[in-house]
């Protein structure tokens, strides 16, 4: 209420501070409160802190008369940890908590413990437990927490855990537990937590879980094969604050599945799952839920509404999701909400009322600029302005001094301008990111769909199609000269104006394409604060990732190879001719042979690194830090050819240099 839209205030004064410079590392309010609280210990971490506060300390010396000698006492506490043993050993009747872990104990007959009235706690893990009779836990009325885990306990029993009316705690991780039902949890009225980690659950029960358990407050079933939830499992679940179903096979949730838990403050883990779709009102009454997880599952949709009843919603973990339909209009209503974890840094921008949300940059840009590396930031200028002094600069003495090859010269010209453009390009991007320097974060949405972006991507594309088409065409030229120099052919001034507008045509048709049919397309330019259409994603439509790569991989694929083959060729003719001519030409060929080699390089220099990008986009292979790879690709690999094509097609030729010297003679 105090600050705007994207801003936050400096804990009590009356400075507000923009959502980039909280929890970044370094302290911009004054009095240090946008470092504060940037930890997510939203949820279960502070229920489990306050549920695990330390009791008082009980006497050093065993209060015992019976324990076996090989174990350890303490107090009224038996640890016969790792001691081999095949039996529960005998021990006094007033023990209070029996430690069995790491032994070799298989089966765990009828009435075992019902001498211990006092036993509250009884640890039996990771042994080789298969068989548990029915009335193994009888007269135990005072335990109150019972570890089972790492066992090969198959199936729970009717009936087991009928007198364990205090019990507290049962754990029964890593065990071959397949299936449930209302019976296997009979007896536990104060169960109060109860975990099934990493066991090989297929379903719950049709009928509510929670029915023997009033009290349950904490369930764990993480790591199961749990494929579906219905309406009824958790029907009487009032108490549960905590439910974990990470890791499971999930891939159907009846709405209403979770509507009785209006106690829930933790659903943590729906994460890894494979859930497609969540019912519009599948959170409706979670008014209380301060963590939300629904990572790593293939959503194909989230629905505007969806979170809507989580009016208290501290943490919301969505990575790994693709959120094709996102909207502010989707946060909106969270208005608790202090940490966002999403897939893409983009989404961001449809978050800005909450403080903490990463990722904080795509590689490309951050929350701060558009363009996130300082080095770029500089760098942009100066390629931009180095490609267009050198481009105008070599149009300008092309104009000014005549050529023999009017014709050639007017395809160097016709390059110089279409080169130029990418100068242009890398202006807007330079100066966009000025304009938006500090705050890109609250205008990344706004400037990836607007019209400006398009419109300079469009510039971009055109511009390398262009100089692409526009060397081919050079290329080609020269081939049939040099090695075909009998050949007829030669193109007039008619030809030559006929193939550089066809060429600039071409280029305008594939730059402006993606305008015309935006359902195909989607936003096929906006999809980097770059507005260039280099990376392939999953969200992308299917017919813009094929357009892409089409251009990328298909055109101008073909040109390189092209333009390697002529060269090649080239060089195979003068040579072959020089040697029938028995003239003495090393110099020449070795002057040839650079050239060649300079203009073929700069070409491969500019396009593998392209192409190889490409078909790791395409096909969706992982690559650490590739999105800011692709913004050094864009800044400094792309260019490379524009700026470079002055020097090399013209200010580098003798014929040029020799006519410029004469020109400046003659002037002088």
């Amino acid at each position: 209420e105090v600050c705007p839209l994207g801003q936050f205030p400096c804990g009590n004064l009356s400075v507000c501070l923009a959502q980039p410079k909280h929890c970044n590392g370094q302290q911009d309010c004054p009095n240090g409160a946008d470092e504060e609280n940037c930890v997510d210990n939203s949820g279960w971490p502070h229920l489990f802190d306050a549920f695990m506060k330390t009791r008082s300390q009980e006497p050093k010396e065993c209060m015992l008369d019976v324990y076996p000698d090989v174990c350890y006492c303490e107090g009224w506490k038996v640890n016969c940890n790792n001691k081999n043993l095949q039996h529960v050993p005998a021990v006094s009747s007033n023990i209070t908590a029996l430690e069995l872990n790491s032994n070799g104990l298989i089966s765990l007959h009828s009435d075992l413990f019902v001498r211990y009235r006092h036993l509250e706690r009884l640890h039996l893990e990771n042994n080789s437990i298969e068989m548990i009779s029915k009335r193994t836990f009888s007269g135990l009325f005072s335990l109150r927490k019972l570890f089972l885990s790492q066992n090969r306990i198959s199936s729970l029993k009717a009936g087991l855990f009928t007198d364990l009316s205090s019990l507290e705690w049962l754990i029964l991780d890593e065990n071959r537990i397949n299936s449930l039902s209302q019976k296997s949890f009979e007896g536990l009225k104060s169960l109060f937590f109860l975990s099934l980690l990493n066991n090989s659950l297929e379903h719950l029960p049709k009928t509510s879980l929670c029915f023997e358990m009033p009290r349950l407050n904490w369930l764990e079933l993480e790591g199961n094969r749990i494929s579906s939830l219905s309406s009824s499992t958790f029907k009487n679940c009032t108490s549960l604050t905590v439910l974990a179903l990470r890791r499971n096979y999930l891939s159907a949730i009846e709405d209403g599945t979770f509507s009785s838990m209006h106690q829930l403050i933790d659903l943590h883990d729906l994460s890894l799952n494979k859930i497609q779709d969540l019912p519009p009102s599948l959170f409706h009454n979670l008014h209380n839920v301060r963590q939300l997880n629904i990572s790593n599952n293939p959503l194909t949709h989230v629905y505007e509404d969806q979170f809507d009843s989580f009016i208290n919603l501290q943490s919301l973990s969505m990575e790994e999701v693709e959120i094709p339909n996102i909207s502010i209009r989707t946060f909106r209503f969270l208005t608790n909400l202090s940490h966002i974890y999403f897939k893409r840094f983009e989404y961001c921008t449809y978050s800005p009322n909450v403080r903490s949300c990463k990722p904080n940059t795509d590689g490309i840009s951050s929350f701060e600029n558009l363009l996130a590396n300082i080095i770029l930031r500089v760098f942009v200028w100066v390629v931009a302005f180095a490609i267009c002094f050198g481009n105008v600069f070599v149009i300008c003495l092309r104009s000014c001094v005549a050529s023999e090859n009017e014709h050639h010269t007017m395809a160097i010209k016709s390059l110089c301008c279409a080169d130029c453009l990418m100068g242009v390009y890398l202006f807007f991007i330079g100066a966009f990111d000025v304009k938006y320097c500090g705050e890109y974060n609250r205008h990344a949405h706004i400037w990836m769909e607007s019209l400006s972006c398009q419109l300079i991507g469009s510039l971009a594309l055109l511009s390398t199609e262009v100089s692409v088409m526009m060397l081919t065409y050079m290329t080609l030229e020269k081939y049939v000269c040099i090695v075909f120099p009998f050949h007829h052919y030669r193109a007039g001034r008619k030809r030559t104006l006929c193939s550089l507008t066809s060429i600039w045509a071409l280029g305008f048709v594939l730059a402006l394409a993606p305008f015309c049919d935006r359902r195909t397309f989607g936003n096929f330019y906006g999809r980097n604060g770059v507005c260039f259409p280099l990376h392939s994603e999953q969200v992308e439509r299917p017919g813009a990732r094929c357009y892409s790569t089409g251009i990328f991989l298909g055109l101008n694929l073909l040109a390189f190879i092209l333009i390697v083959f002529s060269y090649s060729s080239m060089f195979y003719s003068i040579q072959k001719t020089a040697k029938s001519a028995r003239q003495t030409t090393f110099d020449l060929e070795v002057s040839v042979a650079k050239r060649f080699f300079f203009i073929v390089f700069t070409d491969a220099m500019c396009w593998i690194p392209i192409f190889l990008l490409k078909i790791l986009s395409l096909l969706q292979v992982h690559i650490t830090g590739k999105r800011t790879l692709i913004l050094w690709v864009v800044i400094f690999i792309l260019p490379i050819n524009s700026a470079l094509n002055p020097i090399l097609y013209t200010i580098t030729t003798s014929t040029f240099q020799k006519r410029l010297r004469v020109c400046v003679h003659f002037r002088c």
